[in-house]
């Protein structure tokens, strides 16, 4: 049963292709004590804060946005090898964690986890978390935020010392791939592939997915209302051949291998 630092955790139970990590009495009673040492929570700001669409240098690597829109963010991470972030914690919103390659390890306040390719981790709010990249080579994670939120981030542990530390202001301008708008999504903003060139994004309709699967395809996230009201998001795991239908009339984040065709 999970309950020491050392409880290790396969990444797929049974049948169900996502880890479910939800926080617990000692996730609550940490969460307390850090609030009330003073640590605080922020609010993104829809139109501003716009050094949220460059890339984000991280001591640990680095990130930035694939996808957003009023209500759901998705990111793109790269891990060194043998680096980690910060144990830290959401208070407010849900995360999942996508692997597009490599190797790692979650931990939470009481369990490991293992991560490679194929591995989906559903975080509830307020379940501290961190994830390292054990090699060889960098860990690449999606990682899908709702409700979108950016700022709703506190740092309980870190090895760069930036524990109870807001998130960053830093950044750099990726001014060959540049966040474009989606027409035909409201309020809609997403990269088409990652700056290594070895991931492609690409909105794809659920009909398309279903008659059109292809051998390249990692997940398929759902960008519509109900998964973020619901807490529910309902990704496919199209890298471990999740038998699931995409629904229809729904559009998706297809997450691919590039492809030199």
């Amino acid at each position: 049963m999970p309950g020491t630092s050392n409880d290790v955790i396969p990444a797929t139970v049974g049948e169900n292709l996502v880890v479910r990590i939800d926080p617990g009495p000692r996730d609550f009673a940490v969460l307390r004590e850090v609030v009330r040492n003073g640590s605080r929570v922020g609010n993104e700001r829809l139109d501003a804060d716009h050094h949220l669409d460059e890339v984000i240098p991280k001591p640990w690597g680095l990130e930035y946005r694939v996808y957003v829109d009023d209500f759901i963010d998705i990111w793109n991470l790269r891990i060194e090898e043998g680096h980690a972030t910060s144990l830290h914690v959401h208070p407010r919103k849900l995360t999942y964690l996508l692997c597009l390659g490599g190797q790692g390890v979650a931990k939470t306040l009481s369990a490991e986890y293992p991560v490679e390719t194929g591995t989906l981790l559903r975080i509830g709010g307020g379940a501290f978390h961190s994830t390292r990249s054990l090699g060889p080579g960098p860990l690449f994670l999606v990682e899908v935020e709702a409700p979108r939120n950016k700022f709703d981030l506190i740092r309980l542990r870190d090895g760069y010392s930036r524990e109870n530390s807001g998130y960053e202001s830093e950044h750099r301008r990726l001014a060959e791939l540049p966040v474009r708008p989606v027409p035909y999504l409201p309020e809609a903003r997403m990269r088409d592939r990652s700056p290594c060139g070895g991931f492609r994004f690409e909105i794809r309709a659920g009909m398309d997915i279903f008659y059109r699967p292809r051998p390249e395809d990692l997940f398929h996230v759902p960008l519509g209302l109900t998964g973020v009201v619901t807490g529910e998001l309902g990704i496919l795991v199209a890298a471990r051949g999740d038998s699931r239908r995409p629904a229809v009339d729904e559009y998706y984040l297809s997450l691919a291998l590039a492809t030199t065709s």
